[in-house]
């Protein structure tokens, strides 16, 4: 089975934008040595605690510090955005890097209205927009635009002996259809909503329609993954992860806490059960032990690649849980 990694380059208590991005150069590059088969950027806008508002500029400069794992976004908020700019930006990426190029499109809102329209330069475009504009993304990356298309008489540059891979990220039934109906992978958000994600594939496979730009459908699912070398490890650096998701729903601060805030911050019994309910988003022990889980949950997406993201506060110790899952599964480089 292969494995993935989705960054958000978050940012720790303490830390800085910069020191964020550093640490995402650095784990692209080990994660190519230990033979990851690919590296996501996210996008987040109008965040203190998650430096990667940009996926297109931090792919850029991923890929030119790496030799060939492939690098992608995860996603791009397709709404928000014209699908032939988008098109042309990850074209220039493909001509810039043949071969290792990922598109992943998501249809979220990226955040609240003003957000939204802060994107859109107050334009007021409907999330209910997204097949056709997925529809159009593809049609410009091929160009395969319909002639009766108002755009159909318009190349996006440059032309590409390659194109990038294009990837839809759902979380649900409706997510997944338009990935089968446009052709295009599907990474199903475990780490997000674990509720949706059996019926979703399967929404996806009985649905995939084949094309030359991708001829068999593609299934990853995207997990939070806290591994160490003993459960008592593991246990004690998700609670950083632990109390950073319940911040970021609670609209308190979105930079990682560091164990001494772990530590120190009264919960209420609410905030606790809170935290119980997500680590249903999450594997978290030992190699054995998450080798053996995300074993059930490829089986259960019908998938043949995981996706993993850890957002703990001790970087060296994300790294290792990278290195730990590495060994698990036998991957090329470890």
């Amino acid at each position: 089975m292969k494995l993935s990694i989705l960054e958000q380059s978050p940012i720790t208590s303490g830390s800085n934008a910069h020191d964020a991005l550093k640490q995402t150069t650095e784990l692209a590059q080990l994660a190519e040595k230990l033979g990851y088969t690919r590296v996501w950027a996210a996008e987040h806008h109008s965040t203190s605690g998650l430096a990667g508002s940009s996926p297109e500029i931090l792919i850029s400069h991923l890929a030119s510090q790496t030799e060939h794992i492939r690098v992608g976004s995860g996603g791009v908020l397709l709404p928000q955005y014209s699908p032939y700019k988008v098109a042309e930006n990850f074209k220039v990426l493909e001509a810039l890097f043949p071969g290792r190029i990922d598109l992943g499109v998501g249809r979220s809102p990226g955040g609240g209205q003003s957000i939204r329209l802060a994107l859109t330069d107050g334009v007021n475009k409907s999330m209910n927009e997204f097949p056709r504009l997925l529809s159009d993304l593809q049609g410009f990356l091929d160009n395969s635009l319909p002639k009766d298309h108002p755009y159909s008489s318009i190349k996006a540059a440059p032309l590409t002996e390659t194109l990038p891979q294009t990837w839809v990220l759902g979380l649900s039934r409706r997510g997944a259809e338009q990935a089968a109906l446009s052709s295009t992978g599907f990474t199903f958000g475990h780490f997000i909503h674990p509720e949706n994600g059996e019926e979703a594939v399967d929404e996806y496979l009985a649905h995939f329609q084949s094309s030359p730009r991708q001829p068999f459908p593609a299934v990853t699912a995207c997990v939070f993954v806290v591994c160490a070398d003993t459960a008592e490890e593991a246990e004690e650096l998700a609670l950083t992860q632990d109390l950073w998701l319940l911040n970021v729903e609670k609209g308190r601060s979105t930079k990682i806490p560091s164990p001494q805030e772990t530590k120190e911050m009264s919960l209420t019994a609410e905030e606790r059960d809170r935290m119980k309910q997500n680590r249903k988003r999450a594997v978290i022990g030992t190699a054995p032990y998450v080798k053996k889980e995300l074993h059930r949950l490829a089986e259960l997406y019908h998938a043949d690649e995981i996706m993993v993201i850890t957002n703990i506060f001790d970087f060296e110790k994300k790294k290792r849980s990278f290195q730990l899952l590495a060994s698990a599964f036998k991957l090329s480089g470890s």
